[in-house]
């Protein structure tokens, strides 16, 4: 299954007036009442930096080097390539050191040349590369397993020259659908550079996203964030469950944060929600703010 599939339909560009009541309570003004020490102790400021997929960003008249003013403008602190963007690697070089966004990562999917992922992710300075180990249901459940082992064992050998880490995401694949299964995934490999590259949102056809965090601990290595609504999956089907804006839906964000907390989580969430334009991507930044704990 395409694990963008779900992700790349249409959303209405929505402005700060868009959020829902119970968001724009917590965001409205300096007198709201005090918040209680239970409430500072699931804060994530400090901790979590602020990042998106690039290809969210559709912005089509400004430049590349705007695009990034763009982001960093509106709040996010990086964004995330895809690796055949690579070609292109002197523009975004010089978008980031003129904007002063970072590119923190790399989008690999499935595919298996991982070392040109890890040499790109190194060139734009990016710190790891989001691997995606696909399931061939036409075969044993362990030639997956093994294969894609294999395949990530031979990209750590770049990875570990460069400084990078292979994060392995949990998507729609019926693959690694147990926070079990991806610990032992990710401890077989035993490797300093390897790591999961945990999906909120994604996670909750599987499990609870908070009890995920708590098994899998120091092995998360990034966070992608969207939000899931059960009732709209109860009422409308499957993938009306990405349906709601971050906020809006079902997910517990404030047992996520404590989860977080517990295991002492520092690094970049990054949304992965329909983009937009300049005030979408703003909406897009203020309800990260408001679901992560983040000031």
């Amino acid at each position: 299954m395409n694990r963008r599939h779900f992700f790349t339909r249409t959303a209405p560009v929505l402005g700060v007036s868009a959020l829902s009541p119970s968001l724009l309570a917590q965001a409205a003004s300096p007198a709201a009442p005090p918040e209680t020490p239970a409430a500072t102790a699931t804060k994530l400021t400090g901790r979590i930096k602020k990042g998106l997929k690039f290809n969210m960003v559709k912005e089509p008249d400004l430049s590349l080097v705007d695009q990034f003013k763009m982001l960093k403008e509106v709040g996010f602190d990086g964004t995330e390539l895809r690796t055949e963007n690579h070609t292109d690697l002197k523009a975004y070089r010089e978008a980031v050191d003129q904007s002063g966004l970072e590119v923190h990562g790399i989008v690999n999917a499935d595919n298996p040349d991982l070392e040109t992922a890890v040499k790109f992710a190194h060139d734009v300075g990016a710190s790891s590369v989001l691997f995606v180990a696909r399931y061939d249901q036409k075969r044993p459940l362990m030639e997956s397993w093994t294969g894609t082992q294999a395949i990530l064992r031979k990209g750590l050998t770049a990875a570990e020259g460069y400084g990078v880490k292979i994060l392995i995401e949990n998507v729609w694949a019926s693959f690694l659908i147990s926070a079990f299964d991806m610990e032992r995934y990710v401890d077989e490999i035993d490797h300093p550079n390897f790591g999961a590259y945990f999906d909120i949102g994604n996670n909750v056809r599987w499990g609870v996203p908070e009890h995920w965090i708590e098994i899998l601990g120091p092995r998360i290595g990034k966070l992608d964030v969207k939000e899931w609504d059960e009732r709209k999956h109860r009422d409308e089907g499957l993938s009306a469950g990405f349906g709601s804006e971050l906020g809006d839906g079902t997910i517990n964000w404030e047992e996520v944060r404590k989860a977080l907390v517990a295991i002492d989580y520092e690094g970049w969430a990054a949304a992965e929600v329909a983009g937009g334009n300049r005030e979408r991507l703003a909406d897009i930044a203020r309800r990260m703010d408001l679901v992560l704990g983040l000031d």
